[in-house]
């Protein structure tokens, strides 16, 4: 790459990823000081195109960044009204009452929103302050500086052969340097992972844990729909094979967003995730919510599930991560936003500080600090414990130590310490002869469907002639190792149909349908042999989700 010649543009702070970290971290700088040249930098076609999220927003990040959010017309029109905890059997349900619930559960003055919307009017805020935001801007690759620290990014690489390599109508994009550099891109990272392993920032952390949460938006019979209702169940479909569970939130214009969450530390090679979301939409309760409805969405994404004792160190020389880069997310209240939009700030007032001093290009240590000791280790600390216990011990053992623990946090102790979470979710995978394979319905159409079909109501796209971003370590692997011994289940986790196991003349091989993908990034995190790189494609390549 180095006879690859490019222009560079200089920036005080360069954000990747216009989420709610990044633009918090955008808006928060510009408050600071209008002066500050930053940018933001977004791989969607435009900003919330790829934000896909559970969508109960504790509104207390937008609070401390934009407390007049209200007044300036912030997209959260839909408080909640109603709280709900099943636990589902096959053919039934039993309400968990609230009183028992610890009160971090409580929903009480967050809102149901879109998310994807929520960063489209931030995305607005920042602007006016004065931010550059480039959508469609894809970074493929971390540019370093003389001692070693992450000076900029590569941006708006276009045009590359078939085979990853430059050709004649390759646009080779430019370098945007920082004095500081956010990594705000999500759930798995490609420059985040890159970042971790070259500084050793997950050294003395637990392993990170994930989930891959899917979710339909249905437009359902006015007569059914209870705006501002929060619904969230456990137990049935995953019984003991997995652990997950679902939420059902109705939002505005008769409307429900209905998830499905499984995480991926599941044992038996056979289970498809996909499936077991559609399963679960036969169940009676649910059924009879969505019939005579319509489904208009749907998308998937990974969630960090790993907690406090998973997030690595946070910066590097010239770098930080922000949000879900570093996995910020609550897990029993499914909600990472407020922590991503406080991570913004923290990063931003921090990079003030040193550019302030006229520091550059080192560790932004009083972020770390900030994270770890401020609101965000608060929230985290209290629920470390919900998912370990869940793993090691199952759903009934979660709901009632991980329920006490929480009890107990709040009064400021734990009885568990910190439970560790073992092996990571690739190395949960057992060899498919100790498993059953599980028998599947096939979908109706009418309230469940076959994964290509709903991939469609994602509206993602991948230019054809662009390289497979989705990389084999080995590509002799998923047929020579994955198919004997776990009967490949790349066929089965990915809820995109991304990969297929065909037969040419007798013999299996592997497809990768690379157009199909929603970049949830399951394939990166749970293939057993973790011979699966998923990588930035071109920019503005991918789902296209509306209201998400």
């Amino acid at each position: 790459m180095a006879e690859i010649e490019r222009e560079a543009m200089e920036y005080d702070v360069v954000i990747v990823g216009a989420g709610p970290a990044g633009l918090s971290a955008a808006i928060r700088l510009k408050q600071l000081d209008a002066d500050l040249n930053v940018v933001v930098l977004e791989k969607g076609s435009e900003v919330g195109a790829h934000i896909l999220s559970g969508a109960v927003l504790d509104p207390c990040g937008l609070d401390a960044l934009i407390p007049d959010w209200k007044e300036k017309g912030a997209p959260l029109n839909v408080p909640v009204e109603e709280d709900n905890f099943y636990m589902l059997g096959e053919a039934g349900q039993i309400r968990i009452p609230n009183f028992p619930m610890p009160p971090l559960m409580n929903n009480h003055g967050n809102y149901i929103v879109s998310m994807g919307n929520v960063c489209r009017w931030m995305a607005e805020q920042a602007e006016e302050l004065g931010v550059e935001i480039f959508p469609g801007m894809a970074c493929s690759e971390l540019v370093y500086g003389e001692n070693g620290e992450v000076k900029g990014v590569v941006a708006g690489v276009f045009g590359l052969e078939a085979d990853g390599s430059y050709g004649p109508n390759t646009e080779p994009g430019m370098e945007l340097h920082g004095k500081y550099v956010f990594l705000s891109e999500g759930v798995r990272g490609s420059l985040s992972k890159e970042v971790i392993a070259k500084y050793d920032l997950s050294a003395g952390k637990e392993v990170q844990k994930y989930g891959v949460g899917m979710k339909e938006i249905w437009e359902i019979d006015p007569a059914k729909h209870k705006e501002g209702t929060v619904t969230h169940t456990m137990g049935w479909p995953l019984g003991s094979n997995a652990g997950g569970g679902s939420f059902i939130y109705h939002l505005e214009n008769n409307q429900v967003y209905v998830g499905f969450v499984v995480h991926l530390n599941y044992k038996n090679p056979h289970l498809y995730p996909y499936m077991e979301f559609q399963r679960f939409k036969h169940h009676p309760m649910v059924a009879e919510l969505l019939k005579g409805g319509k489904r208009v969405a749907y998308g998937a994404r990974a969630i960090t599930e790993g907690g406090y004792q998973s997030m690595p160190k946070l910066v590097a020389p010239g770098v930080a991560l922000l949000g879900c880069s570093a996995g910020m997310v609550n897990v029993p209240r499914i909600k990472g936003n407020h922590n991503a939009m406080l991570s913004g700030k923290a990063a931003a007032e921090a990079a003030y500080d040193a550019i302030k001093a006229e520091r550059s290009g080192d560790e932004l240590t009083t972020y770390e600090t900030d994270v770890r000791d401020g609101p965000i280790g608060a929230d985290l600390k209290k629920v470390r414990n919900v998912k370990p216990i869940w793993s090691k011990w199952g759903l009934t053992a979660s709901l009632m130590l991980g329920g006490l623990d929480m009890w107990t946090n709040t009064l400021g102790f734990s009885l568990f310490g910190t439970v560790g979470h073992g092996k990571n979710d690739a190395e949960s995978t057992e060899d498919a002869s100790k498993h059953q394979p599980i028998d599947y319905p096939k979908p109706d159409g009418v309230l469940s469907f076959d994964r290509l079909t709903n991939v469609s109501f994602a509206a993602t796209n991948h230019e054809e002639s662009q390289p497979c971003h989705l990389r084999l370590t080995d590509p002799e692997i998923p047929v020579k190792v994955n198919l004997p011994k776990f009967d490949e289940p790349a066929q089965r986790y990915c809820p995109a149909g991304v990969y297929e196991m065909v037969e040419d003349d007798g013999e299996p091989r592997f497809v990768i349908n690379f157009q199909n993908c929603v970049h949830c990034k399951t394939c990166d995190i749970k293939d057993p042999s973790q011979n699966i790189t998923w990588t930035t494609p071109q920019g503005g390549d991918g789902p296209n989700y509306p209201n998400m």
